[in-house]
């Protein structure tokens, strides 16, 4: 046993399988909450990539822009999915009307993808009642180990520097 292990622990808990169960319960949490809004992750997914990367939609009526569409393989890249699989969310997605399909006017084989004001607003009021959801799942921390939690996620996730404490 070395000096870094807690008194009572002699074996290292499979920290995998822990952040895999915690996951899981809030991935859980999430696809329940879908539900009522008719959406299945993959196509939550899909919206809420749209939404990040190609800022607020233009005003009805506009023409898409480059700046606030993706081409179909960019939203596959994004998701790391197939090219084919991207089209059958995309499908879904516009027989809802949540997103449009406009031609590129940079490259006429090319379409352009994007928001519709209703996809706009839905994915609006699910990230809302996302951020209430995992609010209240990560309650049971309390604000210090929430803050420990962000951080060290934050370093798992590359975002910032590893900085340990003893």
């Amino acid at each position: 046993m070395t000096a870094d292990v807690p008194p009572g622990l002699t074996d290292d808990p499979d920290l995998g399988d822990l952040f895999h169960a915690a996951f899981r319960g809030l991935r859980r949490r999430w696809t329940h909450e879908l539900a009522p809004f008719e959406l299945t992750p993959h196509q939550w997914r899909a919206l809420n990539t749209l939404a990040r990367s190609c800022g607020p939609c233009p005003p009805e009526g506009a023409r898409t822009s480059p700046e606030a569409s993706l081409r179909l393989k960019e939203l596959a890249d994004l998701l790391r999915i197939a090219p084919r699989s991207a089209t059958e969310v995309i499908d879904q997605l516009e027989t809802k009307e949540l997103v449009e399909r406009a031609p590129d006017p940079q490259d006429r084989r090319a379409v352009l993808i994007r928001l519709t004001s209703d996809g706009q607003e839905l994915r609006s009021r699910i990230h809302q009642s996302r951020r209430e959801q995992s609010h209240e799942y990560f309650g049971r921390l309390d604000s210090g180990e929430r803050t420990e939690l962000a951080r060290l996620l934050g370093v798992l996730a590359g975002d910032q520097p590893v900085a340990h404490h003893r």
